[in-house]
């Protein structure tokens, strides 16, 4: 059985920073893209970021680019997302997803298996 655990929400300054991080179990994580999602309260889950399987490619939403920047530690077997620059806007659950299919290519990846989400609050 595959589980996906984030960890590292929290109450943050606006300004502030974060780093979330993502540990998987039950499948090979050097084999497997990875990600984050979003969702704000009375809103739609969205995409945040994504890395593909070897960490050599990855690719962010336009409202979080340049504040966030997505890694992962194959040998650790741990993804982090560390959000710098923080926004009220940015305040949501965060959600680690990782591919079902080894290998993929980071813009067709396909089915996820999914977290159950940690909470980051950006108090303005």
């Amino acid at each position: 059985e595959v589980q996906v655990t984030e960890s590292g929400g929290g109450l943050v300054q606006a300004g502030g920073s974060l780093r979330l991080s993502c540990e998987v179990t039950g499948l090979t994580f050097s084999r497997h893209g990875m990600g984050w999602s979003r969702q704000a309260p009375g809103k739609e889950r969205e995409f945040v970021a994504s890395i593909n399987w070897n960490g050599m490619s990855a690719i962010y939403a336009d409202s979080v680019k340049g504040r966030f920047t997505i890694s992962r530690d194959n040998a650790g077997k741990t993804m982090y997302l560390q959000m710098n620059d923080l926004k009220f806007e940015d305040t949501a659950v965060y959600y680690c997803n990782a591919d079902v299919r080894p290998f993929t290519v980071i813009q067709r990846r396909g089915a996820l298996y999914w977290g159950q989400g940690t909470q980051v609050t950006v108090a303005s």
